[in-house]
């Protein structure tokens, strides 16, 4: 058996008129595992998106809020267009090449959810808005002026949130009068204000309970009450938007939330599984074991080129035996626990991704697998 290529390792109805295959583009579609791909190889499991894709969707059927998932994640046009037959609303993204992607592709309804300064995406920014609906977030009025410059250059309205601070203590203006203030300035330059926006990823990560729940509700109010604040003063807000997968289900029903970011919930990954496990592992990068020392260790071509370590070390995916202890640039080194661990040179094995958005931005592809075999590849744009 030694070297012989050996793998260790309910449908929404939106799938039902599915009927070919979308973003096929290298011909890899039948592919066993075992043997037909190169490796390092990001793969997607088929079965657990379609799940992980059908319960998301489900949610936002049974209420008010509407989901406009995070492109960043996944940054895969295929995806997006199966998260739209879904019932999304549009895309949220967090670059303006991502946006780009998106509005070459079709996608409708995208909100730029990152600020953008400068006057080169500024203007990028208001020649992508002439023929699609655009939206981009605003924490700041030197950005407002700047854009309001750009909207007369290109003879364009454009469209904007106000970015609230909810109390992740990155982007945005602090809630209530400030953002007030930045709203009034935006209708005043004649931009088209269309709502706020606010990201409690401070709450996203907490381990599930009361405490969790408190903390994004307080979020929410400071969220909520300035849109609130905003139509008091006769603004118009249309848009209450906020959330990730780790808030999804707290966020996506408090009342006035317009509609939910959430991103990593279609493949997600070991990290964030343990905040949110009402979603199954569907991303792995495989690697074929390329040296094994004795009983010591193996070694696989998956490095940090390949997958992600920042948020800590990824683990391998059904093998009792053996631990994942480094990632080189090009290497997986790896502890032999087990004497008997049947793994040798030649064998492929896969690594769950600990952190989906960084290992999926090392990768101009994924391969969708169903029942051991590539369905078809996914071309990562953005």
């Amino acid at each position: 058996m030694k070297g012989e290529g050996r793998f260790f390792g309910h449908e929404p109805p939106c799938f039902a008129a599915r009927t070919a295959v979308l973003d096929i583009i290298d011909g890899k579609q039948g592919t066993n595992l075992e043997s037909g791909l190169s490796t390092p190889a990001l793969l997607l499991d088929l079965k657990v998106m379609e799940s992980n894709l059908g319960k998301m969707a489900a949610f936002f059927q049974e209420g008010p809020t509407r989901l406009r998932p995070h492109y960043k994640n996944h940054k895969c046009v295929a995806l997006a267009r199966r998260q739209m037959e879904c019932g999304a609303i549009g895309m949220s993204c967090a670059t303006l090449g991502e946006a780009e992607v998106l509005v070459r592709s079709g996608i409708p309804g995208i909100l730029l959810v990152n600020e953008i300064a400068g006057p080169v995406k500024i203007d990028r920014f208001a020649e992508l808005s002439r023929n699609t609906d655009l939206i981009v977030a605003v924490d700041n009025g030197g950005t407002v002026a700047a854009l309001a410059a750009a909207s007369a250059r290109h003879n364009v309205q454009l469209s904007v949130v106000v970015d609230v601070d909810t109390g992740l203590k990155r982007c945005g203006v602090a809630p209530g009068e400030p953002a007030l203030a930045l709203a009034r300035s935006a209708v005043a330059h004649g931009l088209r204000l269309r709502g706020v926006s606010g990201y409690e990823g401070h709450c996203g990560r907490m381990a599930p309970g009361a405490d969790k729940i408190a903390a994004a509700h307080r979020a929410m109010e400071l969220l909520v009450g300035t849109a609130g604040l905003l139509r008091s003063h006769g603004l118009p807000v249309e848009i209450v938007s906020a959330g990730g997968t780790g808030t999804y289900a707290i966020s996506g029903r408090y009342p006035g939330v317009t509609e939910i970011q959430a991103g990593s919930y279609l493949v997600m990954d070991t990290d964030y599984r343990t905040v949110c496990t009402d979603f199954d592992l569907a991303l792995s990068v495989l690697g074929t074991v390329v040296s094994r020392t004795g009983n010591e260790r193996l070694v696989l071509d998956v490095g940090l080129k390949a997958i992600s370590a920042e948020r800590g070390m990824p683990v391998l995916k059904n093998l009792p035996g053996a631990c994942l202890r480094r990632l080189n640039a090009e290497h997986a080194i790896v502890e032999i626990l087990d004497p008997d661990l049947p793994a040798q040179v030649g064998d492929r094995l896969e690594i769950w991704a600990h952190y989906s958005d960084a290992t999926i931005n090392l990768h101009r592809r994924m391969y969708g697998v169903r029942d051991g075999k590539v369905e078809e590849t996914l071309a990562v744009e953005g």
